[in-house]
Order: C-alpha cells, then sequence, then structure tokens
C-alpha cells in the first residue's frame, strides 16, 4: 500500500526510516537517527511536499526531532488540501513532480498561505533553475541531497521570516480593523448593534444595500465593510449614481470602446474593472436608470459584463455595496426600481438611525470632528462649551452627522478663545421651540409639530383658547394644561385671554 500523508506521529510512520535514507543515495546526506533529539514545545509548522515517500520520511522525522511540527504530502495538488487545516510557517517542496510541480505549487499556495516561507528542494541544482525558483516566490534554494547543517539553518531563517510576517500582518488586521472602525463614533446601541453586524457581514461575499436619511454615514459604514473584509487591500471604487447624466452612467459603471459613442476616443475601463478584486460602492442606487439596473442585475447573477459598444464579454471578481435614502419598496410600487434587483442588492440590510434617534451621540461627535479640525487649521482649542454644547445636544439635527460636522468646522475656522462657545455656532441651530419657524420633517418630535399647531393656531385665534381647542379637536383642558406644560403660565379651564 502507499504510504498515507499525516501529521508526523497521528497516523502511522512513513515505509522507510531516516537511517535508511540518509546511509544510500537518498535525500539527507550526512543525518543520523537521532539527530536533534525531541524538544517538547514546538518551533513551528513545516509542510513537507516531495513525491518520493522516503525522502518525506525522512525529512519528517528529523524536523520533528528538530522540534517541528511536520505535515507530508506526495504531490501539489495534496499538500494543496492541507494548507488551510494545517496552516504552516515554512512549506518545503520538492520542484520536480509529477502534475503539479514545485512553482505550479508554490502560484497557486500563496493565496491560500500568504504568510508561509517557501523552500523549495531539487536534484536537478542548476543556476537557472535556482534563479526560476527564486522569481516565482521561493525564499531559499537547496539541493539533494541535503546537507543537514544547511538544511537546519535554512529553515531557522525561514521560521524567522515566517515569524515577522505573521507579526506585520497582525499589525495590518490591528490597524485595518481600527481604520475600519475609527472613524465610526457612536456609544448608541443601536450603532453598536450595525457594527457588530459590519464586523460578520465583512469577510462574506454577500451584496449589502445599506439605508438611511443623507448624512448619516452610509459611505462611512460602506467603507467599513470592505476594510473588515479580505478584499481590504484591493480597491474600495465609490460611485455616486446621482451625480451621472443617465447617457454617461453606463459607460461609467462598465467601461467603453472607441468609438462607441459621440466622444468616446479610446477604450475606457469602468468602475467594475477598476474594482476587480475589491469592492464597488454604488451610492443612490435608486437613480439608475431601468436599462442600466437590467446590466447590473446581470452583473450581479453572472459577475459578467461588456463595455459599451462592445462584444467582449468581461468577467471580475466584485462586492457590490448600494446605499439610498430613499424607500425602495415605493420606487418598486411606481415601476421605477425592479424588484429582482433589489433582492440581489438587499441580501444583506444595514439601516443607519438618523442622528435625532442618537442624541447621546451628539457630544461625542463634536469633540471627534474638533479635535480634526482644530488640527486641520492649526488651532489650539481645548474644548465646547456649556451652553454651546446644550444647543448642540437640543438640535434635531435634520442633515444629520454630516450637518454636525459641517457646523463644528464652522465654529472651529471662527473661534478666537480657548473653547467653542454658543456665539460660534448659527444662527439657525437653536432648537425647534425657540425657532418659531416650521419645525423641519424630518428632524422634529411629535412634541415639537403638536407645539407648533396649538401656539400657531392660538395666534390665529387671537389667543382663545376654547377657539383652539374647537379648530384643533380636543378639549380646551389640554390646551390649558400645555399653555402651562409650555411656560404661559397657570390657566384655568374655559379662560380666553389671550396667553401671557
Amino acid at each position: 500500500m502507499p504510504p498515507t500523508d499525516s501529521p508526523h506521529d497521528s497516523s502511522g510512520p512513513e515505509p522507510a526510516s531516516p537511517a535508511a535514507s540518509a546511509q544510500g543515495a537518498g535525500p539527507i546526506a550526512g543525518a543520523s537517527a537521532g539527530h536533534g533529539a525531541g524538544r517538547a514545545r514546538s518551533r513551528g509548522r513545516i509542510l513537507i511536499v516531495d513525491d518520493e515517500a522516503n525522502a518525506r520520511a525522512a525529512l519528517s522525522e528529523i524536523l520533528h526531532d528538530e522540534g517541528y511540527v511536520t505535515e507530508t504530502a506526495a504531490d501539489g495538488f495534496k499538500a494543496l488540501g492541507k494548507l488551510e487545516d494545517f496552516a504552516p510557517d515554512v512549506i518545503l517542496t520538492d520542484l520536480k513532480m509529477p502534475g503539479l510541480d514545485g512553482i505550479g505549487f508554490m502560484d497557486k499556495a500563496r493565496s491560500a498561505a500568504p504568510g508561509a516561507v517557501f523552500i523549495v528542494m531539487t536534484a536537478f541544482g542548476t543556476i537557472s533553475s535556482a534563479v526560476h525558483a527564486v522569481k516565482k516566490g521561493a525564499d531559499n534554494y537547496l539541493t539533494k541531497p541535503l546537507d543537514m547543517d544547511a538544511l537546519s539553518a535554512v529553515i531557522e531563517r525561514a521560521m524567522e521570516k515566517a515569524r515577522l510576517l505573521q507579526e506585520a500582518r497582525q499589525l495590518r488586521d490591528r490597524l485595518r480593523e481600527r481604520n475600519a472602525f475609527g472613524l465610526i463614533v457612536s456609544d448608541d446601541e443601536k450603532m453598536r448593534q450595525i457594527l457588530e453586524l459590519v464586523a460578520q457581514v465583512g469577510p462574506s461575499r454577500a451584496s449589502v444595500l445599506i439605508t438611511g436619511e443623507s448624512g448619516t454615514g452610509k459611505e462611512l459604514i460602506a467603507e467599513a465593510i470592505h476594510t473588515a473584509s479580505p478584499r481590504a487591500r484591493k480597491p474600495f471604487v465609490r460611485l455616486n449614481c446621482a451625480a451621472l447624466a443617465e447617457s454617461l452612467l453606463e459607460s461609467e459603471l462598465f467601461g467603453h470602446e472607441r468609438g462607441s459613442f459621440t466622444g468616446a476616443v479610446g477604450r475606457r475601463e469602468g468602475r467594475f474593472k477598476q474594482a476587480d478584486g475589491g469592492s464597488l460602492f454604488l451610492d443612490e442606487i435608486s437613480e439608475i436608470p431601468m436599462g442600466t439596473q437590467v446590466k447590473l442585475l446581470r452583473f450581479l447573477q453572472e459577475r459578467t459584463f461588456e463595455r459599451v459598444g462592445g462584444n467582449e464579454t468581461l468577467k471580475v471578481d466584485v462586492r457590490v455595496i448600494a446605499a439610498t435614502n430613499r424607500d425602495l419598496s415605493a420606487e418598486i410600487a411606481k415601476g421605477t426600481f425592479r424588484e429582482d434587483l433589489f433582492y440581489r442588492l438587499n441580501v444583506v440590510a444595514v439601516e443607519l438611525p438618523p442622528l435625532r434617534e442618537r442624541k447621546g451621540d451628539v457630544p461625542a461627535l463634536a469633540s471627534f470632528f474638533l479635535r480634526r479640525y482644530a488640527a486641520e487649521n492649526g488651532r489650539t482649542i481645548d474644548g465646547i462649551g456649556e451652553e454651546a454644547l446644550a444647543r448642540l445636544s437640543s438640535y434635531a439635527w435634520p442633515g444629520n452627522v454630516r450637518e454636525l460636522e459641517n457646523v463644528i468646522e464652522r465654529a472651529v475656522v471662527l473661534c478666537d478663545g480657548p473653547q467653542i462657545e454658543a456665539k460660534h455656532l448659527p444662527q439657525t441651530l437653536v432648537p425647534v421651540a425657540e425657532r418659531g419657524g416650521i419645525p423641519p420633517i424630518p428632524g422634529s418630535t411629535i412634541a415639537d409639530l403638536e407645539k407648533y399647531a396649538i401656539l400657531k393656531t392660538l395666534e390665529a385665534c387671537g389667543g382663545s383658547t376654547s377657539k383652539a381647542a374647537l379648530i384643533l379637536g380636543v378639549s380646551t383642558r389640554k390646551i390649558q394644561y400645555k399653555l402651562h406644560e409650555y411656560g404661559g403660565g397657570d390657566a384655568a379651564p374655559g379662560n380666553d385671554e389671550p396667553p401671557k
């Protein structure tokens, strides 16, 4: 029976001992069975890929005695199947093997084991093959029969490089996670749940539809999804679908061939091609015309498209993240958005709450923007005064986080003291109750709207609570109660005197 490829000491020995291999014309020169005998703690994980069973057994035994955990495979294809479960630090592979040789194996294994260090072995130790192996990604090159001292030194250096690569990768992951979520400032429970969803969805390939009012941070969430995914090192390409004319949008998405329309003086790659391997963020997805929706649907189904004016079918690997501030269900009912496209985009739904529903985040967000714009403008500003912070916290923020950011940037520029004061805020930035104007919708609470309706009706009725109550369809007592609540003084039922 052929030998079973398995981790050392797991399910049975290789057919030949290391001593037998060492003393003949085998792969190890000058090796003995007791070399480097058993160390308690693993020094790293090594995958040995060689079509010679005796060579695999000998190397596995010797390296195990050196303190390494080993796994073996008889050819490149079998080795590929072991990469994910075994996760080797170093891969020691023969160059000449039937089926998938060492160079072909390295090409395929690099994406599955990005942190592994490759060492190539061969009995055909020519300069050209050594140069070719190194060019293809091998860290080092050894000729058979292997010299044990040289092998130990090369393996040790390879392990050190693997550790450095792993540390660098972990650092990049931490920085990537911090960049993904560090700009999203919130203590709100809803936002914490959204960030947990982002972390869960990020590594998948699923399309994501982000909904929410303008200014809630949909693009920031889209970028966080991309950054939390394996695509983070690939492009994150943005396109605002509302910013382009219908005639240009299709070309911008899919590209065009030379002469496909007036002004097409050459071939142009579209956003899908630019985003290959990464993510494409389509903002204001509801603005895409029906004809382009059909092509977008086809891409989501088949991952293929053609350039405008072209016949060549192109295939790219792109994750689509879409966003809208509209109700797509209503757009479907009106016939302006395809239902099948909606379901393709809405595999994972992320709904962002408006800032007025997370008022507790206003102070933290304001402080965050203050630090950013103070640094950008070279200003030293200690913080935000109590009155200014109270105004910020009581405002309805119809423009959401984007409006808050603009207000703080303006305040930083105008600030002439150690902290931002109320005088540095826009005159319009006052609570609805103090404005006297029509409450913004969205942006106002039911209480705001009720107060506005009562006071304006009283004004039209010359202050008569009974007439106002009749018009509003409520009791006079309720009008009197509300006036007292608004600070209009004590009012007795039936009092028709204008409110003080």
